[in-house]
């Protein structure tokens, strides 16, 4: 069993994944091959990420911001049929419990209800937190998510709310240098509804080089 900051420590590295996606609406599967690379953030750019998303006063004061895990991720990927995709992002975890004024933070009135995929029962091993992005995957722009971390399943799970879609990412540590992943993406319902319709189904294993 790992605790948080071991998972993200032996998240840093060059991993290579192979992937499959499914398209359920239009009957189509699709593979891909992405190289990428995570190194860990700086204090500076872990602070100036988190006064971008969270307002004064919100955060405890007591709480150092070098204690939230945060990656700089810079990956490369090619499809089955030839295309190509690359980006670089910064993303830092920020756990709820350094929140202390949660009434502060911005928040989405029309968002949808938590697909039920991603709906984990709280206990005492749960960590739950925001997901901070200085850019988002399938829509540009900055992005806040969402984060559990279970130690005893080594399984860190995103859900990320765009305007289209609502994607739920998984990865699984299984060995150091091994990890499942696993990515589920549902068309956004109205305000308040359950995501039920999948847009997306996509299944890797990711090997550290």
């Amino acid at each position: 069993m790992l605790e948080i900051q071991d998972f993200f420590a032996a998240c840093v590295g060059a991993w290579k994944t192979e992937r499959t996606y499914h398209y359920p609406l239009h009957n189509e599967v699709e593979r891909s091959y992405t190289e990428f690379n995570v190194s860990a953030l700086t204090v500076a750019e872990k602070q100036r990420i988190s006064s971008d998303f969270l307002p004064a006063g919100s955060m405890s004061a007591t709480v150092e911001i070098d204690d939230f895990p945060g990656f700089r991720i810079g990956f490369s990927t090619v499809s089955e049929k030839g295309e190509r995709v690359a980006m670089n992002l910064k993303a830092i975890f920020v756990p709820d419990r350094a929140i202390v004024a949660p009434q502060l933070l911005p928040t989405d009135p029309l968002a949808p209800a938590m697909p039920l995929t991603a709906e984990i029962l709280d206990s005492t091993e749960v960590i739950r937190g925001l997901y901070l992005r200085d850019e988002g995957y399938s829509e540009t722009g900055a992005i806040t998510g969402r984060f559990t971390y279970l130690p005893s399943r080594q399984t860190l799970e995103l859900v990320t709310y765009y305007s289209r879609s609502v994607a739920v990412d998984q990865l699984r540590l299984i060995s150091p240098t091994t990890r499942l992943r696993t990515i589920v993406t549902y068309q956004r319902p109205q305000p308040g509804e359950v995501p039920t319709v999948v847009n997306l189904v996509g299944f890797g294993l990711e090997q550290k080089s």
